[in-house]
């Protein structure tokens, strides 16, 4: 790791999210009859070690900027690679929207953040109790869709389904919270001028 970078156990453990996003591609797309349970697994040990890195900063104070900034990058990008494929694998408008509605409001948030972050406002977007709860009923909702095989007589991937939409409409209110409670920030600020954001 660079010089002045921290790596503490929990910074370990959202590296290793990250990396499991390629090998969950991989695991998808491999012809075998298993695939579907090896790629669910892939992604619900993702998922694990998102609570379990969060616990463990928590429990010894392992904290640290690099991480904070890591732990979120690694979340969004396994939710979106997750979407992506079980998109392709089922293609349909209702799919598409509930996608769209779920990335856009992780690129909505996230810029948010980094704008109230700029103007000393940051606490007013921290994780609310309703975010919480839909990402473990999104997360949840994704390990039955990229599993989608009947199991004891259970509709999976329908359950999978009806869950995605629950954690659709819990990601938009999340959202509107989030905008609520920055509202007065924003509007204070609007008029302000600033440098010109550097070109990708």
């Amino acid at each position: 790791m660079a010089a002045g970078v921290p790596l503490t156990i929990p910074t370990i453990l959202t590296l290793g999210r990250i990396v499991s996003i390629p090998i969950l591609i991989v695991v998808f797309y491999l012809p075998y009859q298993w695939t579907h349970l090896a790629a669910a697994a892939v992604f619900a040990l993702g998922a694990l070690t998102d609570w379990l890195d969060g616990w463990i900063a928590r429990r010894y104070g392992m904290y640290s900027k690099f991480g904070a900034f890591l732990d979120p990058v690694a979340d969004k990008l396994a939710v979106a690679v997750a979407l992506i494929l079980i998109l392709q694998r089922h293609p349909s408008m209702w799919f598409a929207l509930v996608a769209a509605v779920i990335i856009g409001r992780e690129i909505t948030i996230s810029a948010l953040r980094e704008w109230m972050a700029e103007i000393g406002q940051r606490a007013r977007v921290n994780v609310a109790g309703v975010g919480k709860v839909k990402t473990i009923v999104q997360m949840l909702a994704l390990v039955m869709l990229l599993y989608e095989d009947p199991l004891f007589d259970l509709p999976v991937f329908l359950i999978g389904a009806m869950l995605l939409a629950v954690a659709a409409a819990l990601t938009l209110w999340s959202g509107y919270l989030y905008l609520r409670a920055s509202w007065p920030s924003m509007a204070e600020h609007a008029g302000e001028t600033t440098e010109p954001p550097p070109q990708d």
